[in-house]
């Protein structure tokens, strides 16, 4: 837990190392009423008292850590969640006007959640399994939609879709997410068991093939060879053209070379285009 979210005075609870006694702590700080909190973000609204956010932050802990507790099936650390839940707490103290007439927290939640989801998503699994709206909707709507053990039937997969307002063939692709998990590319270190299930077992790097990457070589030079052999048989003023426009690296404009060969670019334009139909014809042969 950051104990920097915690001042150490004798208003609010001290750094605290063990999560039980965060809990108590942060449950022990009174919770404001409406005229108090309003007070607080006035202050914080008109002058920006920094005081006045660290009450307003202080006092709607213990709500936070509520919040975070609803989250433990994903399994992460509730720590973890309930230190992300703060930043959210935070960020909402700093847009929160007393203009809004509502509670902090019943303005706050959102932004709780919010941060609590992105953490979730990000931590869950190494590949991240929500990317789309309607995939972040999913992730945290699925289960609960869920009424048996085992894959979705048909009917479940229209029902959920229609519920939840996707397509169906989301839900199917996130059922699928979320019933995989991850697997260590090579087995652990201390494994004995030569018959050890891990990708490193059968996965082959293609791109390591000595006969690719000598068939590949042989193509690329056999293509080099026919493209010289084809520049050859163009006559002098479509060779220069082509080596000039295509193969130069400083490439020469159609205006410089039709001043050079005294025609029109345009006719520089279709003497290239006639010698690329050539070489493409020599090339393809």
């Amino acid at each position: 837990m950051n104990a920097a979210l915690i001042p150490a005075n004798h208003h609010y609870p001290v750094s605290v190392n063990n999560l039980d006694t965060y809990i108590r702590r942060v449950n022990s700080i009174a919770v404001l009423s409406a005229e108090e909190e309003r007070a607080l973000a006035l202050e914080l609204h008109e002058r920006g008292g920094v005081e006045a956010a660290q009450q307003l932050v202080m006092a709607n802990l213990r709500f936070v850590v509520k919040i975070a507790r609803g989250y433990m099936g994903y399994g992460l650390q509730l720590n973890d969640l309930i230190q992300e839940g703060n930043i959210g707490l935070m960020k909402a103290v700093k847009h929160f006007s007393p203009d809004h007439n509502v509670r902090l927290i019943s303005y706050a939640v959102h932004w709780i959640k919010a941060e609590i989801h992105e953490f979730v998503i990000r931590n869950w699994k190494i590949v991240k399994v929500a990317t789309t709206k309607s995939q972040r909707k999913l992730f945290f709507k699925l289960r609960s939609n869920k009424k048996r053990l085992g894959w979705f039937s048909h009917e479940e997969v229209q029902d959920v879709a229609s519920t939840l307002g996707v397509k169906p063939e989301t839900v199917l692709e996130m059922e699928s997410r979320l019933s995989n998990y991850d697997l260590a590319f090579d087995a652990p270190n201390d494994d004995d068991d030569e018959q050890a299930f891990s990708p490193s077992a059968y996965l082959t790097d293609q791109l390591a093939d000595p006969a690719r990457q000598v068939e590949a070589d042989d193509s690329q030079s056999q293509h080099l060879q026919l493209m010289t052999n084809s520049l050859q048989q163009l006559d002098d003023r479509s060779r220069d053209i082509i080596q000039r426009r295509w193969l130069s690296d400083d490439k020469t404009t159609l205006h410089e070379l039709a001043d050079e060969h005294q025609v029109s670019a345009e006719r520089i334009r279709q003497i290239e285009q006639n010698a690329i139909k050539k070489l493409r014809v020599a090339i393809t042969a």
